[in-house]
């Protein structure tokens, strides 16, 4: 993979309404397809916006109408916004595409970010991103004084979270000791480049969450750098050890799509 280069747009007072950084990838991307330009990182920060990829359910949307801004990347509804560090990985990738090669590249980055302030993160298999895991089930409290043999988010299709207040409440997800979602992942491969790509929450004010089913998942939740460190951290720390990261791992990135062995 060429030299990654890093483009700060926007953060705090000066962040990036998510239409405006949506036509920034457009113009990237096409300048890196046309070899106009090298392997290119955009960083930033969004105002609050619900952005839902091509798979959401109507039942994973806010309940109140609060808008979502329908977008062409691969997962489902998620948050952006204050405190929540967004990255838009633009690479040329070798064809045939390996698009799970990609998304696993990410999330080496995002971990050893996590590593390094501290934080064990993991993979979960058959989920995306980055993750705290929670206890083992037996161990965790029950919800509502039941059995988790008995929750209703796993066992009743008409259960709705969003409706159940803070006791099912993705932001609570920590006090539940559940596993729960530190970065999201969310990418589009198009002309063999990438776009889109992660948001980190480094200390985001997570019960925007609670208004929807974030990626879909009734049964888990979400974190952040702050909550879990349990102190103060700000997305002017990260950013320097989260570009060191993707750097490393981007620009050494073995890109021969990776091996699948046949059934015998």
């Amino acid at each position: 993979m060429s030299e990654l280069r890093f483009v700060r747009l926007g953060f705090g007072g000066e962040s990036v309404e998510y239409q405006e950084a949506w036509q920034k990838q457009r113009e990237v991307h096409a300048a890196r397809f046309l070899d106009e330009v090298p392997d290119t990182c955009l960083l930033l920060e969004h105002p609050p916006v619900y952005t839902a990829g091509r798979r959401t359910e109507d039942s994973e949307r806010p309940l109140d109408g609060t808008p979502v801004i329908d977008v062409d990347r691969g997962g489902k509804i998620t948050w952006h916004g204050p405190g929540q560090l967004v990255g838009y990985p633009i690479v040329k990738l070798p064809r045939p595409v390996d698009v799970v090669a990609h998304v696993r590249r990410l999330e080496e980055a995002l971990i050893g970010t996590c590593t390094e302030f501290g934080l064990a993160t993991s993979r979960i298999e058959g989920r995306s991103g980055v993750w705290v895991l929670g206890d083992p089930i037996e161990d965790r409290p029950a919800l509502g004084g039941l059995s988790l043999d008995f929750d209703p988010r796993l066992g009743d299709d008409e259960f709705d979270p969003r409706l159940n207040g803070p006791e099912y409440a993705p932001s609570n997800a920590g006090q539940r000791r559940e596993d729960r979602k530190l970065a999201a992942i969310g990418i589009r491969i198009a002309k063999g480049v990438s776009m889109h790509g992660f948001a980190l929450n480094v200390n985001p004010d997570n019960t925007w969450f609670d208004r929807i089913v974030p990626c879909g998942i009734r049964d888990a939740g979400v974190a952040s750098l702050a909550n879990e460190l349990g102190r103060d951290i700000t997305i002017a720390e990260v950013l320097p050890v989260l570009e060191r990261h993707l750097r490393a791992v981007l620009e050494n990135a073995n890109l021969r799509p990776r091996a699948v062995e046949a059934a015998l």
